[in-house]
């Protein structure tokens, strides 16, 4: 495809946002139409993102109708319950929304609630919404106007166990997720926990019960096991890195579970996938092998001692967290190649 997609990016000036500048900017098939940022309206992106400067982009206000009338694609990077906001309006314009938020991700309005303490902005986009995981559900993408693009936390742990879950080799019972991410994740905003003299040379647990991301973790793997619903223990962790995920995941091997069928379920699953890469058994993923890419590395073992596979899965929480990821679900919901502006 020659043609240019004109993509808007609403929540530009944030960590994120920054990220999908940087893909797009180099985007062979994409053209930034609009980007904003309701602080910094009217400035120059160069006064928030110096790296940019010469891109000839300036902020906006986030004026949705005028903007949906110059973009074919909008990329939401907004707090939730805020993205819903734009994208009802986005959608009737005819624009295809791809959701960074957590707005359209879960499937259950009680879940919603029971996790971010609001009602549900926009519950008739639920059943139109695709979740944006492309290993998963490519050929949904293909055809949707709605992206709902699955967090950071999340796709570190569901493309590593997906596969198993779904080939029975794993129990879906005692699922121990612990995930540890960069300061990035947090936002980029000025709270006492994130600044550098708490983060620095610490290493802290937090959320430990009730974390967002544990219910879309649980829907996924429910999905992919055929099962109503799946409970884990998640416990995520801040690791004095700037971007970056790592997750290491425990599960009750199935009797007959072997290196050997793991690492075919893996091969069949993601042996053609250019942004997942499995490890030989018993070797560990990096997030410095990830900095700055769309790929999830992924090592596994088993420990015979205590019948549990151990996984390792690394990802960067701004790209195949967020902006890459997007950027990604948008390629193929434009028939473009898959990668373009990823590698």
């Amino acid at each position: 495809m020659s043609k240019k997609i004109k993509v808007a990016v609403f929540g530009a000036s944030g960590y994120a946002g920054e990220e999908l500048l940087r893909i797009l900017l180099r985007h062979p098939n994409a053209e930034i139409t609009a980007i904003t940022s309701r602080k910094s309206a009217g400035e120059p992106v160069s006064s928030v993102f110096p790296r940019y400067t010469g891109s000839g982009l300036t902020f906006v206000a986030p004026e949705t109708e005028k903007i949906a009338e110059s973009c074919d694609a909008a990329i939401l990077a907004l707090p939730h319950g805020l993205a819903a906001e734009f994208a009802l309006p986005l959608l009737k314009a005819g624009v295809k929304v791809f959701d960074i938020s957590a707005d359209f991700r879960l499937k259950s309005l009680s879940k919603y609630l029971e996790y971010y303490k609001t009602e549900h902005p926009a519950p008739e986009l639920l059943k139109t919404a695709v979740y944006g995981l492309p290993e998963r559900y490519r050929e949904q993408i293909k055809n949707a106007d709605l992206v709902a693009c699955p967090g950071c936390y999340p796709t570190s742990s569901i493309l590593p166990t997906a596969p198993l879950l779904a080939a029975g080799l794993v129990s879906t019972k005692n699922i121990i997720i612990c995930s540890s991410s960069g300061i990035t994740g947090a936002g980029r905003k000025v709270d006492l926990p994130y600044i550098f003299p708490e983060c620095n040379e610490n290493f802290r647990a937090y959320g430990v019960v009730g974390h967002r991301h544990t219910p879309e973790i649980e829907q996924e793997m429910a999905f992919a096991a055929g099962v109503d619903e799946i409970a884990i223990n998640f416990v995520p962790h801040l690791a004095p890195i700037n971007r970056g995920i790592n997750s290491t995941i425990l599960m009750e091997a199935m009797p007959g579970c072997t290196l050997e069928k793991i690492a075919a379920v893996y091969e069949e699953a993601y042996g053609n996938e250019q942004f997942v890469r499995v490890l030989a058994p018993k070797q560990t993923s990096n997030t410095k092998y990830v900095f700055m890419t769309n790929c999830c590395e992924i090592g596994f073992n088993i420990d015979p001692r205590t019948n549990r596979v151990i996984i390792t899965s690394c990802i960067d929480n701004l790209t195949k967290g967020a902006a890459g990821q997007a950027v990604q679900c948008m390629n193929i919901r434009f028939g473009l190649d898959e990668a373009a502006g990823l590698i």
